[in-house]
């Protein structure tokens, strides 16, 4: 089951942010993100995840800024046939450098209104 909204750590905010496997030539396609915070992000996947795994992923931010970070799947949904993903994940993010934090705190706070 989902954790409440209201436990929430961080705001979330709808922002371009996408992500994909982490690692140097790697060209799975990108994932896009429904929401996004300091504290993790909630995406539509194809990738079939199981609660409790722990990913190495690359947060792409912008054409030239990309932050690195583990996440934890903290849930997972399946979705209706014609949503266009399989899966609706949430994902905590459990370390991330404080530069990559950084960019991530800029790329949210440049896209508020």
């Amino acid at each position: 089951m989902r954790p409440s909204a209201n436990r929430r750590r961080y705001p979330r905010i709808a922002a371009p942010v996408f992500y994909r496997p982490a690692g140097p030539g790697v060209f799975h396609h990108r994932r896009a993100t429904v929401d996004v915070s300091l504290g993790g992000m909630r995406a539509y996947t194809d990738d079939e995840l199981r609660v409790g795994m722990r990913l190495e992923i690359d947060l792409i931010l912008t054409d030239e800024d990309t932050a690195r970070c583990w996440a934890r799947v903290a849930w997972v949904d399946r979705l209706p046939g014609d949503a266009g993903a399989l899966y609706d994940v949430g994902l905590e993010f459990l370390d991330m450098s404080d530069e990559h934090s950084r960019l991530l705190r800029k790329a949210l706070t440049d896209d508020l209104p």
